[in-house]
C-alpha cells in the first residue's frame, strides 16, 4: 500500500531531510528562493505529443490498468488505476467532465511556456475491475470497462513538499514572497504567471491547487536546493472564472472565454479574473515587465502549435479556439503598463 501511495502522490526519494515537512521558517525560506519559470525552446515543442518524459503516453493510446479502490479528493470524475503494481495513476474521465479537455490545454500551455504543472495525456483507459462510473460506483466488479475520453496525470520530476501540520500548497497572495535577491523568481516572472492565470481564466485558485515542488538535485544545508512553485490542478480553465467554480461556464467554454477580456482596467494593467469563494487570486495588477515577459512567450507559439493544442484536447470548433487565443494574445501584446 505504501508503494501505491507513493506512485499516486509523488516520486519517492530517500533521506529524512527530503521527506520532513517544512516548519514555518523553512517554508518561508522555500517561498523566498523559489522559481516559477524555466526557459524552454517553445517553437520546437510538439504540443500534440506533450512532454516526452518517462511514463508518457501517445495521444489516444489504449492503456490497460487495474482498478484501485481509493478515495480521491475533488468533485469531478476520477479514479486510481494500477498500470503496474508500482505505477498507479490518476485517471479523469467522462464526456461531460470538462476538466478532461481543459486539463490537457492548460497543462500543455504551461509546459510549453516554461511554467511547472502536471503532465496530462489524453488516452483511452481499459480498466479491469472498474464499473462504468467508478466515481459514483466505486465498488470493484468483475470484468473491464473502456473509458474514452480520459486523461492520465503524471507528476513532474521532483517531489512535493508539505508544511508542518500536513498543509499543502501555496496561495497566490504568497507568490510575491519570492525574492530575486535570494535566488527566487523575478517580478517579471511572477507577474507573467499571474497574467497567464488571467489569460486561462483559472478560477479555482485555492492553495491546494498550487504545490511546493523540489526539483531533482542535491540538498543545500539539508534543505531543497531547487525550490519551484507549480500549478497542480488547472482543469477549471478556458471559460469564465466565477464565484462557485461552476464548470459549465468556467471550463472549456469557448463563448464564455471569448467574451471575457484580458483587462479589467487596461490603462492600469489590472487583469480581469473573478475570485471564486475558494480562490486566492483576483484581478491582479500586472507590471510592464510581467506583461512583456508573457507577451514574448506567447508570441513564440505558431499557428500549428495552437491548432495541435486544441485538437489533442478533443474540443470542437478548433479554428475558433485558435482565433480566440490569438485575439487574447493580441490584447496582452498591445497593452502598455504603468
Amino acid at each position: 500500500m505504501l508503494l501505491l501511495a507513493i506512485a499516486i502522490f509523488g516520486v519517492a526519494h530517500s533521506g529524512a531531510a527530503q521527506q520532513r515537512p517544512l516548519d514555518d521558517r523553512a517554508r518561508t525560506a522555500f517561498m523566498r528562493s523559489a522559481q516559477v519559470w524555466s526557459p524552454t525552446d517553445i517553437g520546437s515543442l510538439d504540443l500534440r505529443a506533450g512532454p516526452l518524459v518517462d511514463g508518457a503516453f501517445e495521444p489516444n493510446q489504449l492503456v490497460d490498468c487495474e482498478y484501485v479502490e481509493r478515495k480521491l479528493h475533488g468533485s469531478t470524475r476520477k479514479f486510481a488505476c494500477a498500470i503496474t503494481p508500482h505505477d498507479v495513476v490518476k485517471v479523469r474521465y467522462g464526456s461531460h467532465n470538462r476538466e478532461v479537455q481543459a486539463s490537457v490545454i492548460a497543462t500543455r500551455l504551461l509546459w510549453a511556456l516554461g511554467f511547472a504543472a502536471d503532465h496530462v495525456y489524453p488516452v483511452q483507459v481499459r480498466c479491469s475491475g472498474c464499473s462504468s462510473d467508478p466515481w459514483h460506483r466505486p465498488e470493484r466488479i468483475t470484468g473491464e470497462h473502456v473509458f474514452t475520453p480520459a486523461v492520465i496525470e503524471r507528476r513532474p520530476d521532483g517531489y512535493e513538499m508539505s508544511a508542518a501540520g500536513g498543509k499543502a500548497g501555496w496561495s497566490w497572495r504568497e507568490l510575491d514572497l519570492a525574492d530575486e535577491s535570494m535566488g527566487g523568481a523575478s517580478v517579471a516572472q511572477r507577474d507573467a504567471l499571474k497574467l497567464l492565470a488571467v489569460f486561462m481564466q483559472h478560477t479555482d485558485t485555492k492553495r491546494e491547487q498550487q504545490r511546493l515542488l523540489c526539483l531533482p538535485g542535491p540538498l543545500v544545508d539539508g534543505q531543497c536546493g531547487r525550490p519551484f512553485l507549480m500549478l497542480h490542478d488547472v482543469g477549471l480553465t478556458f471559460g469564465h472564472a466565477n464565484t462557485f467554480n461552476a464548470a459549465g461556464s468556467g471550463s472549456v467554454n469557448l463563448d464564455e472565454w471569448a467574451s471575457t477580456p484580458i483587462w479589467k482596467d487596461a490603462d492600469a494593467c489590472v487583469g480581469r479574473l473573478s475570485k471564486s469563494v475558494t480562490g486566492t487570486l483576483e484581478n491582479p495588477q500586472i507590471s510592464e515587465a510581467g506583461r512583456k515577459f508573457l507577451a514574448n512567450l506567447l508570441a513564440q507559439l505558431t499557428d500549428q502549435q495552437l491548432y495541435d493544442l486544441f485538437e489533442v484536447s478533443g474540443v470542437s470548433r478548433i479554428p475558433e479556439w485558435v482565433e480566440t487565443f490569438k485575439s487574447k494574445r493580441g490584447e496582452i501584446d498591445r497593452a502598455r503598463c504603468p
